[in-house]
């Protein structure tokens, strides 16, 4: 799977979700919301990282690990097209200069 059908994947449940939120609340949750929505799922995924290392027992920890990743990936990928950020662009741009930051580093 491509980059690009994984952000029109992203797009596609975002769209169901507007759709359940206009149901449910009359409105779409703003952007601040989904990034607070975010940080909740950054938290999940720390204490399932914690469980990945053997520092807390959660059942099911692999699994649960995979899936608040990918919620994760989700919430990036609709946070980006949001702001208007070409993220797989930038993902390029920010990967490369980092490999020849270090690699400068390593090399002094």
């Amino acid at each position: 799977m491509k980059f690009s059908d994984l952000q029109a994947s992203a797009q596609q449940l975002n769209d169901l979700y507007e759709q359940l939120e206009i149901k449910r609340w009359g409105r779409v949750w703003t952007t601040q919301e989904l990034a607070l929505g975010f940080m909740g799922d950054v938290g999940d995924l720390a204490k399932l990282v914690q469980a990945h290392a053997g520092v807390r027992d959660i059942d099911g920890c692999k699994a649960k690990l995979g899936h608040e990743l990918s919620d994760c990936l989700w919430s990036i990928m609709v946070l980006a097209k949001k702001c208007d950020i070409d993220l797989e662009a930038e993902f390029v741009k920010n990967t490369r200069e980092l490999v020849a930051y270090v690699s400068g580093e390593l090399a002094s």
